[in-house]
């Protein structure tokens, strides 16, 4: 029962966060600063993964295990994305950084 209690707690909070930097225009969104969107946007879109596996969790649903692994596993994926993000900025960054002055 804990863990569906911190997985509802964790949806319901990943759905306020991202919601408020997508869909307001407020306090939020300047707090997040220069986000990358597609990573906001799969937090956002796990929190109501997270909540679904709450309430399967306190069912005793069968789906929880698959439903599980598929949310590691994408979240994995979207980790992996969001590192070739920085690193392809990090790349350009270098690259500028050396070339500046010479050109």
């Amino acid at each position: 029962m804990a863990l569906a209690v911190l997985a509802a707690v964790f949806g319901l909070l990943t759905l306020k966060s991202g919601g408020e930097v997508l869909f307001l225009d407020g306090e939020a969104r300047a707090a997040a600063g220069d986000y990358v969107p597609f990573v906001v946007w799969f937090n956002f879109l796990a929190g109501f993964a997270y909540v679904a596996a709450a309430a399967g969790m306190v069912l005793w649903r069968s789906w929880i295990t698959p439903l599980a692994i598929s949310i590691a596993a994408l979240t994995i994926v979207v980790f992996i994305a969001f590192g070739v993000h920085i690193l392809r900025s990090l790349v350009w960054i270098g690259i500028a950084f050396s070339v500046r002055g010479k050109f």
